[in-house]
């Protein structure tokens, strides 16, 4: 079977600073630190790997693709740089395990370093990486992807360390199951590894993927590229590329940032400036920035997505690269409408975070 018809493009060292930006945005705090994953692909495309990605369109309905990504905490993967091949280790366990040869790779989410672990993988396993991802954005939990939303079951699935070790997951009885203990090994492992996850067909991702990540990405990246240079507003620019909109300035006057289970949870207090002088806000996060409070009431909620940028120059912030006394501007993008279904809500919408008394259509108005 000819798993794929011959349509895909090679990423470039220029993509891949572009990709950076965007995958920073799109990741809402989380989804690992996309510089040191940029440096890590960089020095693969430099290393003679080739980084390919197939559009959804032009995927049989019977490949087989098996979605990949990082699990643990931000900080830890910034101070625990991965070893390379965790990845690829992950997912030739789960081909010999499953008895298969994947077609492709997926990726869980567009985020962050999540965006380009896969790339990094397939270079290395010689396969492209389909254009689509499962949150459109980074969730702090595996079973928040669309695949797992709309019917995937993700085990068996297999998940490497940066010490060799590989663990085989066989059988979970729910997703948030599988997520609980492949949480627990990671933990275990020293807080960051690759989990390779049961391939799903192309059929399905057609279906239930969320389309173009990787080409928004990048062209996300290049508008905010093209803006620097032309010393433009950054904020607006992306207010505009994504139908967002500003929703808070301000400069960080307290926050608290701990590690527990396995996520890195906390709360940011600002005190704003600007159009916002007088007023303060909070931002609740569990690996990423699921709530923004304005005077004390709800003015963002998951999914939507609540990106803290560099005041001064547009940087996206990262969880774990927040500091007392940092000047922030606060966007809100909206989520897929994948991810605003009801069954999706019921996972990614407040409840699923454990604020059950929260109603995501109410608080974002």
């Amino acid at each position: 079977m000819n798993a794929m018809k011959q349509a895909r493009w090679a990423l470039s060292e220029a993509d891949l600073d572009a990709l950076e930006i965007g995958a920073g945005i799109l990741g809402t705090g989380g989804g690992g630190n996309p510089y040191l994953g940029k440096l890590r692909a960089r020095q693969a495309l430099r290393e003679g790997y080739r980084m390919e990605i197939v559009p959804l369109s032009a995927l049989d309905d019977g490949a087989r693709v098996v979605p990949l990504g990082g699990i643990g905490a931000p900080v830890v993967g910034v101070e625990r740089i991965r070893e390379g091949r965790e990845g690829l280790r992950a997912l030739r366990a789960l081909e010999d395990r499953l008895g298969f040869k994947a077609d492709a790779i997926a990726c869980e989410e567009i985020g962050g370093a999540n965006s380009i672990e896969p790339l990094i993988i397939g270079a290395l396993a010689g396969l492209p990486v389909v254009d689509c991802d499962g949150m459109g954005r980074a969730f702090p939990e595996m079973q928040m992807t669309t695949y797992s939303i709309y019917g995937h079951r993700s085990t068996p699935s297999a998940m490497s360390d940066p010490h060799g070790n590989v663990v085989i997951f066989d059988h979970a009885v729910s997703e948030l199951f599988h997520e609980r203990m492949a949480r627990a090994a990671m933990v275990s492992q020293g807080g960051s590894s690759v989990l390779a996850l049961a391939p799903v067909l192309g059929a399905f991702l057609k279906r239930f993927a969320i389309p173009d990540s990787y080409l928004k990405a990048i062209r996300l990246g290049r508008r905010v590229m093209d803006a620097r240079a032309r010393k433009e507003d950054i904020a607006g620019v992306i207010s505009v590329a994504e139908d967002g909109r500003r929703v808070f300035e301000g400069k960080i006057v307290d926050l608290r940032r701990e590690i527990t289970g396995g996520f890195v949870r906390g709360e940011i207090t600002m005190q704003g400036f600007g159009p916002y002088e007088g007023e303060t806000g909070s931002i609740h996060l569990q690996n990423e920035f699921l709530i923004l409070r304005r005077q004390g009431r709800i003015e963002v909620i998951v999914p939507d997505l609540i990106v803290v940028l560099d005041a001064d120059n547009g940087t996206a912030f990262s969880t774990d690269m927040l500091r007392y006394g940092q000047r922030v501007t606060v966007l809100a993008l909206p989520a897929h409408p994948l991810l605003r279904t009801p069954e999706a809500l019921e996972v990614i919408g407040p409840k699923g975070f454990g604020f059950g008394d929260l109603d995501y259509s109410a608080a974002t108005g």
